[in-house]
C-alpha cells in the first residue's frame, strides 16, 4: 500500500484526531491497522468516512490508511472524515468549493463544556430543597 505518492489531512473533532493518508488504490481502508469495517463495526460510521469520496465522485478510487488517537466512536469518525476530505482538499484546489459546500472541511468546534463548582455537570444543579 506505501507509494511515494501520498496525501495526507489531520481532522480532528471533539477529542480525537486523525492522520489520514490517500492513496490511489482499490478502496482499501486500513484504520490503526485494522481493516475500516473491523475498526468502525458501527452501522454508518464507514458511510461517513467515505463520505467526502462519495461527493467528488472518487469513491473505491483511493486506498485510505488512518492513524486514530483520543475520543470516542462517533468523534473518530467524524475526525478521519475531515482528515480524508483536507487530504482530498490538498490533492486537488478544484475539490475544495465542493467539499466545502457539503461542509467536510470545517472542523466541528464543539466539545464537552467544562463542569462548575457547586453545579453536578456543567449545567445540572444540585435538587433544590425547601427544608
Amino acid at each position: 500500500m506505501m507509494t511515494d505518492r501520498f496525501f495526507e489531512g489531520i481532522g480532528r473533532r471533539k477529542n480525537s484526531t486523525a492522520r489520514v493518508r490517500i492513496v490511489p488504490g482499490s478502496g482499501a481502508i486500513l484504520i490503526n491497522a485494522k481493516p475500516g469495517a473491523e475498526y468502525f463495526p458501527r452501522l454508518g460510521d464507514l458511510d461517513r468516512v467515505l463520505a467526502p469520496l462519495r461527493a467528488v465522485q472518487f469513491e473505491g478510487k483511493f486506498d485510505i490508511s488512518a492513524v486514530v488517537s483520543g475520543g470516542g466512536i462517533s468523534g473518530q469518525t467524524t475526525a478521519v472524515q475531515h482528515g480524508v476530505a483536507r487530504a482530498l482538499a490538498k490533492m486537488d484546489s478544484n475539490l475544495r468549493p465542493i467539499l466545502r459546500q457539503a461542509g467536510m472541511l470545517t472542523r466541528d468546534a464543539r466539545v464537552k463544556e467544562r463542569k462548575k463548582p457547586g453545579l453536578k455537570r456543567a449545567r445540572k444543579a444540585p435538587t433544590y430543597t425547601k427544608r
